[in-house]
């Protein structure tokens, strides 16, 4: 067996038995009744909800101070987001129980996000600062019947932050890092993050305006190993703005905006192949997005109807040399996206309420590459879903919750997806879950119209099964939970030589996640999760079978914190372009540990908190992605200011 899944496992068992060896805290907890929305679009105990859904607070956002938005969420079971450990500017890939982009569907405040004019529609994290995040929820399996194309194997539905109950309220932050590879220890400032925002309630509106910048420099996308390249640090710049307006013009009735613009401008690498010759400072990136809507509430005796809608529109360019003809190419990409979904929700009983929606969503793009130019007048899809979800709670314990959803697509016909969720509450410590569900993804604008493009391709179909437990113990100081879960999709959508493809067959994936939390004492919380992921060879790639997190929170007082975190990622299947014979070679990437640290100290109660951290403390140099960069020991320091 590999040394370093020995160490894993020693490492993980030792943590485990240290702590449950621990006196049990004789000073009981207020448990707080935790309630999650992302699998009815509206607020239900977790106890009652079937699925097992990760959910990251402000408070646990608040310990992983410093780090990005991508990084967290790769700490979650089952989660794998390459690219969180490379440059800046380096594309993301989410892969979630051994699924790929396409398959996971970001939300914003409920509200699905996408990028029409990329080649798998996903969202670009790297937009987002996590600054201006709220809180986390990551609910994971096929859930197209509530959400519709795209979540096939999991929804990250990402709250942003509300306005203060204050008239007015101020909050600003910076911090400063550096950002190096394991090779480079120059520890001065490279990685720059600041921002404030201003919020408060005044009547019966409430606003709240931020602003958020980052800058970062020094270290390369390319790594330095590869040969006859020319190496250039690669510039990673973003701003953000933010706003949202609510009022409340009555009781039951209220009225919330937003608007978002967000900017990144960064240098990239066009990619890697052995013969090198891929790194230049002449490459530029540059995206623009605009994002506004609106969302009225309105509640009434029995239930609850709400409407979300928005309006997005991405910008993104290119300026490439092309090392074959040493000619500087640009390329320019458009996209527009519309969505409204309204949904109510209807209480029967006080054990079987409904919720009734319909979906609404219009894309488009345009692109202007030296290799031709999309219209966007004749680039576009639409799509209707009326869709349903039933929710049952006993007084004896079994919840069920059962939905359909019927696709109405402008290109397609119709796709009909469904979800079977039952789950059994033994006692309000042990719960016992199981899912079957189905999902589509419809192709991308740029997999239909793109030079590159298949009229011919048909939308891909999943389902997925799921069964597993939760339990807790000691007043639910220690809890516990496994879901194991086995999905086949079909029509898969690859790439041949040419052109966007229909795979044939089914390819499937299977796994199981575990997630344990135990509380030691008001000071001491331990959290560990394990992921096994089993994919077949076609989906193999960037996936690892083995994958654990171990972080240990201390609070040694009230304004003291400190958090030791400990990250192993098993071997995973990359593939790169022989530049050479002009055929894809796979290659095995090595495993690879990181240990993390922070620290946090509230220097004046509620008003200022000073953090520093640490990252692959020990300096390991490993692969993310073939021919890429990563990152090695780095340090940040920062303030938090609230005023």
């Amino acid at each position: 067996m590999n040394k370093k899944v020995i160490l894993t496992s020693a490492l993980f068992a030792f943590v485990t038995t240290c702590v449950l060896a621990q006196e049990k805290d004789s000073t009981r907890t207020n448990q707080i009744q935790e309630v999650v929305i992302s699998d009815t679009k509206f607020a239900q105990s977790k106890e009652k909800s079937g699925k097992v859904i990760v959910k990251i607070t402000q408070e646990e956002l608040q310990k992983k101070s410093g780090q990005s938005l991508a990084t967290i969420l790769n700490s979650v079971a089952g989660v794998e987001i390459n690219g969180n450990q490379s440059a800046n500017g380096k594309n993301l890939g989410y892969y979630v129980r051994g699924g790929k982009n396409h398959q996971v569907l970001i939300l914003i405040d409920g509200i699905p996000v996408t990028d029409a004019s990329g080649i798998n529609f996903q969202y670009d994290l790297r937009l987002l600062p996590i600054d201006q995040v709220e809180s986390i929820e990551i609910m994971k399996g096929a859930a197209s019947t509530l959400y519709g194309t795209g979540a096939a194997t999991a929804v990250i539905n990402i709250t942003l932050k509300k306005s203060s109950k204050k008239s007015i309220q101020a909050t600003a932050y910076l911090n400063i890092g550096s950002n190096n590879t394991a090779s480079n220890e120059k520890y001065n400032g490279q990685d720059f993050n600041q921002g404030f925002s201003l919020n408060g309630t005044i009547k019966k509106v409430n606003y709240l305006a931020s602003l958020n910048s980052s800058e970062t420099n020094g270290m390369s996308q390319i790594a330095e190993t590869i040969p006859n390249s020319n190496y250039d640090f690669d510039r990673f710049s973003r701003i953000n703005y933010s706003t949202k307006i609510g009022f409340k013009a009555t009781e039951k009735l209220t009225f919330d905006f937003f608007g978002n613009y967000d900017k990144v401008t960064n240098d990239y690498d066009y990619g890697f192949d052995n013969t090198g010759f891929n790194d230049t400072d002449l490459n530029l990136s540059k995206s623009n997005q605009f994002r506004f809507g609106f969302s009225p509430k309105y509640e009434y005796a029995k239930g609850e109807f709400v409407l979300n809608s928005s309006f997005n529109k991405i910008e993104r360019e290119y300026d490439e040399f092309n090392t074959w003809t040493s000619v500087l190419e640009n390329s320019k990409y458009q996209s527009r996206s519309i969505i409204i979904d309204a949904f109510n929700k209807y209480k029967f009983t006080e054990t079987f309420f409904l919720v009734i929606g319909s979906n609404y969503q219009f894309h488009d793009m345009a692109s202007q590459t030296p290799y031709g130019n999309i219209e966007n007048d004749k680039v576009k899809f639409n799509m209707m879903d009326p869709y349903f979800t039933g929710v049952y709670t006993s007084s004896y314990g079994l919840n069920l919750n059962i939905g359909a959803r019927l696709n109405v697509h402008s290109e397609y016909g119709n796709q009909l997806v469904y979800n079977i969720n039952p789950s059994y509450n033994l006692n309000k410590n042990i719960k016992i879950l199981s899912s079957f569900s189905t999902a589509y993804i419809t192709p991308s604008l740029y997999q239909l119209y793109s030079e590159y493009g298949n009229l011919e391709l048909t939308p891909e179909k999943n389902s997925t099964i799921e069964g597993g437990f939760d339990v807790s113990f000691f007043d639910k100081k220690l809890s516990f939970n496994a879901v194991g879960f086995y999905r086949e999709q079909d029509n898969s959508i690859g790439f041949d030589a040419s052109r966007y493809i229909n795979v044939d067959g089914s390819n499937k994936a299977k796994g199981v996640e575990t997630n344990i939390n135990y509380l030691i004492n008001r000071k001491l919380n331990l959290n560990a999760n394990y992921t096994f992921t089993q994919v077949d060879e076609a989906l193999n790639r960037l996936i690892p079978k083995h994958k654990a997190n171990v972080s240990l929170d201390f609070s040694a007082s009230n304004r003291l914190f400190f958090n030791l975190n400990y990250q192993y990622t098993d071997v995973r299947m990359d593939a790169f372009f022989d530049g050479t014979t002009f055929g894809v070679v796979s290659t095995k990437l090595d495993s690879y540990q990181l240990i993390n640290a922070l620290v946090k100290y509230e220097l004046v109660k509620n008003t200022l908190t000073i953090f520093g951290n640490a990252t692959n403390i020990l300096n390991k140099e490993f692969v993310e992605n073939i021919g890429y960069s990563t990152r090695g020991r780095n340090f940040r320091l920062g303030l938090n200011l609230n005023f």
